[in-house]
């Protein structure tokens, strides 16, 4: 496998690094510090793509031959979004809202290059059991999901012990549809397959 030119990911997370490296490309990081705000009329997968590439345009002005890949993760319980928690009664009560249910996690993406964007999300449905409260606590004691939408990693403990099966790509809920990607890069010509 060969890149037509240099992949640059404009994301901090772990997670997005780990799952690029899997595909076996390389990439560098280069990350800017963008407001998460979204029009109050969008719903749903509108948010995941509209946040993806909003934070693409901040690269538009200095990208040369690269192609930068944005990305962002949400929860849905139903059409209400859960967003990263800012305390512990936050994320408790975000699990609480999970627990016994099944809910729905989007992660938009964007591919950005000088010809253009292309703009693309995944959906993957969540079935979690019904969580003790000692359960929710433990994980949020032990494993701060502050920086997580919806207050839980699926690679996680949480994750473990907590949910039943899911309905779509695994690695969407980590944070990056990787499936998905590596078509799109190989469709536009990015990536090229020996």
């Amino acid at each position: 496998m060969n890149l037509s030119r240099p992949l640059l990911l404009a994301s901090n997370s772990p997670r997005r690094k780990e799952l690029l490296t899997g595909l076996g490309l390389d990439y560098s990081v280069r990350v800017k510090e963008v407001h998460e705000e979204f029009p109050q009329h969008l719903k749903r997968a509108e948010i995941a793509e509209y946040l993806a590439s909003h934070k693409a345009d901040a690269y538009k002005s200095d990208i040369e031959n690269e192609v930068v890949i944005t990305a962002d993760t949400i929860v849905c319980l139903g059409n209400k979004v859960l967003n990263k928690p800012q305390s512990h009664h936050e994320a408790a009560e975000m699990l609480r809202a999970l627990s016994g249910t099944c809910h729905e996690v989007i992660t938009g993406v964007c591919l950005l290059s000088k010809e253009g964007k292309t703009v693309f999300h995944d959906i993957t449905k969540v079935y979690f059991k019904e969580l003790t409260l000692a359960e929710i606590d433990f994980y949020i004691n032990h494993y701060k999901p502050f920086d997580k939408a919806g207050a839980y990693g699926i690679q996680e403990w949480i994750g473990m012990i907590g949910i039943e099966r899911i309905e779509g790509s695994y690695f969407n809920v980590v944070g990056l549809p990787v499936q998905k990607l590596y078509t799109y890069l190989v469709q536009l010509g990015y990536l090229i397959v020996d």
